[in-house]
This record gives C-alpha cells, sequence and structure tokens, in this order.
C-alpha cells in the first residue's frame, strides 16, 4: 500500500495542492489527472521521494519512505518525463548500466530478448541518439522488464510511442496489476480497455 498523507506542495510562490491525501492498493492502477500545472509531475516526485514536500509524509506499508528508502526503492520503478538514457551508449550498454546501478545480475541474451519484446531488434547496439524519440523511449520502457518492482510510478509514459507502444505497455501495466503490483500514472492521453479497470484521481489548477 502506497499512502500519501496531508501533502502540501508549493512551487514559484504557488500552492499546488495542499493537504493532499489518497492511498493506493496493490492491484491497482490509479490514473492522475490534471491540466498543465496543476501539480502531476510534482506529486509523483514526492511519491517517489525524489522531492520533499512542504507538509506531510508519504507512506509504503505503513513506514514514512523517508526513514526507510533502500526498502521503498527496493520495490519501485520510476519513469519521468525525460528517458533517461546516454544518447552515447547504445540501447544494450544502457540497459546493462542501469541494472548495475540497481546491482541486478542478468544475462545478456535477456536483454536481447527484452529489447525483441519492444520492438527493437538489430538496433540493440546503435547508439541511443540515432534512434527516434519512440524507440529511445521503448529503451527507457523496456527496464520495467528487468526490475521485478511491485511499485510503478509513470509520468506520461506514452510519450513518443506510436500505436503498437501504446498497446504494449498498457498490457503489461493490466499484467502487472492482475499479479498484485501497484501502478500509479499520468498521461495526457486516455487509457483504453487493454489497460483495464482503474481509478481516477483529479488536480486542479490552483491560481
Amino acid at each position: 500500500m502506497l499512502e500519501a498523507c496531508g501533502l502540501t506542495c508549493s512551487k514559484r510562490d504557488r500552492t499546488l495542492f495542499e493537504g493532499l491525501s489518497l492511498v493506493v492498493n496493490t492491484g491497482e492502477l490509479l490514473y492522475l489527472r490534471g491540466p498543465n500545472g496543476a501539480g502531476k509531475t510534482s506529486l509523483l516526485r514526492i511519491l517517489t521521494g525524489l522531492s520533499e514536500p512542504d507538509s506531510g509524509a508519504v507512506l509504503y506499508n505503513g513506514v514514512n519512505i523517508s526513514e526507510d528508502k533502500t526498502g521503498y526503492y527496493r520495490d519501485l520503478f520510476y519513469l519521468g518525463h525525460k528517458s533517461g538514457t546516454n544518447g552515447s551508449l547504445s540501447a544494450l550498454d544502457n540497459l546493462s548500466f542501469w541494472l548495475a546501478q540497481h546491482s541486478i545480475s542478468m544475462q545478456e541474451n535477456t536483454l536481447y530478448d527484452v529489447l525483441a519484446k519492444v520492438g527493437l531488434v538489430g538496433l540493440e547496439d546503435v547508439p541511443v541518439r540515432y534512434l527516434s524519440a519512440g524507440q529511445q523511449r521503448r529503451v527507457a520502457l523496456s527496464r520495467l522488464w528487468l526490475k521485478p518492482a511491485k511499485v510503478w510510478i509513470l509520468d506520461e509514459p506514452f510519450t513518443a510511442l506510436d500505436v503498437k507502444g501504446v498497446h504494449l505497455l498498457e498490457t503489461s501495466m493490466k499484467e502487472h496489476v492482475s499479479r498484485g503490483g501497484l501502478i500509479i500514472t499520468t498521461s495526457h492521453q486516455h487509457l483504453s480497455e487493454t489497460a483495464g479497470e482503474h481509478r481516477v484521481f483529479d488536480l486542479e489548477y490552483r491560481f
């Protein structure tokens, strides 16, 4: 269970949200909606522990994440606006470096299989900077199949993806939830039935 308790966040003298509370349980997909500037990304960063709220706390299984980030991060996969890849490295090398950062051991054949799953056959050794925006996004998303994370927090994960890419990701989201996973995501496009049942949480723009 991931719980936000009375979160308040201000940016540039404007309060984005105040006293915000929500609970997301295992086996649940939460779709976070709101106009630009409503604080969706700020809220996600607070939920991941990358940013601190002005007040309030985030609990994972009843424990404040500020007190046990190691345990929380072990169960967390976060995808932000940017793909977080090194353009000079190939897709294969980017994944290998990311795995080393997370102390995950994996055979190279598995990496090829995952890159094939996301539609990057034949592009495994090409420097990422030469790939299209959609292909670079697929490199970033391929990490979903490399880390056994229970909690997925995804900020605009469908950015630059084509129809096949969106379908693949929505299918994976539904499968993750069916296995007892927990997902919080934002998106400028509506989730289709492929993503499965989901709950909507709306953020309003505050002046």
